[in-house]
């Protein structure tokens, strides 16, 4: 009898045991810690697909404004060897602003050219300063003035980035539509550790592309050329309450500044809606 008591206990052991084993490797199985994946980087700025534009006006501009970027980087790097020599005071300013930046990194190399740029250019449009609609110019153009619009601070911000150390695939010139308006508006991107940033002549504040609303995004450039960005496709089962899809006019693109848009240098660290 006790013989048969001790086996039967000692059976009841060996079952409770393998319970417990058979439970604990199921709770640690369940407790092992879920390795997410990091998001996805959009390879370009508000993650839409682009197109490459070869022809029409928009692809004459850049060709002919990055031209005359070459020069300005040849000006650039001789003043940059002996700014003893240097005959230029804009390629001096240019260089100091590009040095300024090169002691940060991350986004406080960024802000740092957002600022200098929009500190050191006032807003002026094509008309008033050269008696037409829409003028590209150069880095170097456009300190020598003081002055431009919408486009000449991203390009000379886009331009001093590069010079910065920023990889040019995290750069963008990029052209938006105002929906409200349908001005068209031009500011540098670029991206910051897997974030598009915007770079805007009308405030200090570096908005990711995911905070940017009333604003359609037409066209991006970088050192590829122009391209246009393929808007997405919403599907509506009534046809009657579809909206016809805003396609850009490259032959229609201007910029307008409006100085009352400018915000004041006090202002300029507060949000301003797009």
């Amino acid at each position: 009898m006790l013989a048969s008591t001790s086996l039967r206990e000692c059976a009841w052991t060996i079952a409770t045991a393998c319970a417990v084993l058979v439970f604990s490797c199921r709770f640690d199985a369940q407790a092992a810690p879920v390795i997410s994946q990091a998001p996805s980087v959009a390879a370009e700025p508000f993650a839409l697909n682009t197109r490459a534009v070869t022809e029409g006006s928009l692809s004459d501009k850049w060709r002919a404004v990055e031209r005359a970027i070459v020069d300005d980087l040849k000006v650039i790097a001789q003043c940059r060897d002996d700014h003893s020599s240097c005959s230029s005071p804009e390629a001096l300013q240019f260089l100091k602003i590009v040095a300024d930046a090169s002691e940060q990194s991350g986004l406080a190399r960024v802000g740092t050219i957002n600022r200098a740029f929009n500190l050191a250019i006032r807003p002026v449009s094509d008309l008033a300063q050269y008696g037409v609609e829409d003028v590209w110019t150069s880095p170097l153009a456009t300190l020598a003035s003081g002055a431009g619009d919408c486009e000449d601070y991203a390009i000379a911000k886009y331009v001093a980035l590069r010079e910065a150390g920023i990889s040019q695939e995290d750069l963008r010139l990029v052209i938006l539509r105002n929906e409200t308006s349908g001005e068209d508006h031009a500011v540098a991107a670029v991206r910051v550790e897997g974030r598009w940033r915007m770079l805007d002549n009308r405030f200090l504040l570096m908005l990711e592309d995911t905070e940017v609303t009333k604003f359609q995004p037409l066209f991006a450039i970088d050192a590829e050329g122009a391209k246009r960005f393929e808007q997405q496709t919403i599907v509506v089962a009534d046809a009657k309450t579809a909206q016809p899809s805003i396609e850009a006019d490259i032959s229609a693109i201007t910029f307008a500044v409006d100085p009352a848009s400018i915000a004041p240098v006090d202002d300029l660290w507060q949000l301003h809606p797009m």
